[in-house]
């Protein structure tokens, strides 16, 4: 039985191939034109956002702050969440940048043994979100012109993937998880500063070379990045190109119809379980008469569901790793259902807080001003001071080097 369903595998996916090969060759102008699409969306909006990211990322977990985190954290995220307290730096780091981070920190948190394979299936589950920036300024100011749409897409997106979290964290229960750090004797700070520290000198790159190879690794993942958005580009114009979303879009519409749903979100809608980028702007385009709040819960669907582009993208990054695709896939389902319900339930109440604020509110500044903290200030004050100390740390070096 087990060799039939191989067989059949084989030639499902050959048939596939040969299909795609066939109409790249039928349609070569319209392949090509997709694909150059594809890579400016990469070029020009993914490849800048997310590289510094990457790239902060891995020199962050080099020196140890990964571990850093995880012992201050600890009390709050294994009880809640069933993951290490490294888990925090994952969740944080991706929802500030986006998809695919999550993914890629948790398989890195892997590869080190910081985490359990459950553990990564949980943590993947809801770190995989889509960042800030793609909601309020590609989606908010990009397509709607206007960022309050983007509030209203960002708490129910944030909201419902920690909902998600708490219900993962079932996921395995039984399953034995990594050993906690028994020691109470010290203050908890104090164990996670001899903690960064232990783990940077266990690292023992020197700074040249860790920079280089971080730079390297980050390149070479938005690279495979690329070539996923420029592929499931293509693959999803030519789809449509052919007919061949005809029927599914009938069907949709009919299931929407039902539903109480506008029929004319049914071709967004199958465009955006591809890749959310197009999805949206279809979204964004349908007729007027087509109700605001259904156009956000569509949307609201496709960030939790992330598109097929991001899934592939996500299930090459943990390839390398023991850590599943099917509770992804599951997490996926969840928090796209509880994303769309989330924005339905929250529009009425959040109308007199969207009318009260500009529609083009900077999204990069505080709302409320506060005389008395500034946090903008207290971040440009906290990089200057990095950069000092990391000056001072690179003549100490030099001049140790001299010495000897």
């Amino acid at each position: 039985m087990v060799l039939l369903h191989r067989r059949i595998y084989s030639v499902l996916m050959a048939s596939m191939a040969i299909f795609l090969g066939a109409i790249l060759i039928m349609y070569p102008e319209q392949a090509f034109q997709s694909s150059l699409r594809g890579l400016q969306i990469w070029w020009e909006v993914v490849f800048p956002a997310l590289l510094p990211f990457f790239i902060v990322a891995e020199v962050m977990m080099s020196f140890g702050v990964v571990h850093f985190i995880g012992i201050l954290l600890e009390p709050l995220m294994r009880p809640i969440f069933r993951v290490p307290g490294v888990g925090a730096f994952v969740m944080a780091v991706g929802w500030i940048s986006g998809n695919p981070m999550g993914a890629k920190l948790t398989a890195r948190l892997r590869e080190q043994q910081l985490i359990s394979r459950e553990e990564g299936e949980r943590l993947v589950s809801f770190t995989s979100t889509t960042g800030p920036l793609f909601i309020f300024g590609a989606v908010g100011v990009g397509f709607f012109q206007s960022t309050s749409v983007g509030l209203v897409l960002a708490l129910a997106h944030y909201g419902s993937s920690i909902l998600v979290g708490l219900l993962m964290r079932f996921h395995h229960r039984h399953a034995k998880p990594t050993p906690v750090n028994k020691e109470k004797s010290e203050f908890l700070l104090l164990r996670a500063l001899k903690e960064m520290h232990r783990a940077r000198v266990n690292d023992g790159r020197p700074l040249g070379k860790l920079l280089g190879e971080a730079v390297t690794s980050a390149v070479q993942t938005q690279l495979l990045i690329g070539g996923f958005i420029m592929m499931f580009s293509v693959l999803v114009h030519l789809i449509n190109h052919i007919g061949l979303t005809t029927f599914l879009s009938d069907a949709v519409g009919q299931l929407f119809i039902w539903l109480g749903v506008s029929d004319q979100l049914s071709v967004p809608f199958l465009a955006g379980l591809f890749e959310i980028t197009l999805g949206s702007q279809m979204v964004s385009s349908v007729p007027e008469h087509v109700p605001l709040v259904f156009q956000l819960m569509i949307i609201s669907v496709f960030f939790g569901w992330n598109g097929l582009s991001i899934h592939a993208q996500t299930a090459s990054l943990l390839s390398g790793t023991d850590i599943r695709y099917l509770p992804y896939l599951f997490a996926r389902l969840l928090h796209g259902c509880l994303a769309g319900i989330i924005t339905l339930i929250i529009w009425k109440p959040l109308q007199p807080l969207i009318k009260a604020l500009p529609p083009d509110l900077p999204t990069m500044t505080s709302v409320i001003p506060s005389p008395l903290f500034s946090l903008f200030e207290f971040l440009q004050w906290f990089s200057v001071l990095t950069v000092l100390v990391w000056i001072g740390y690179i003549f100490a070096s030099l001049r140790k080097k001299a010495m000897w």
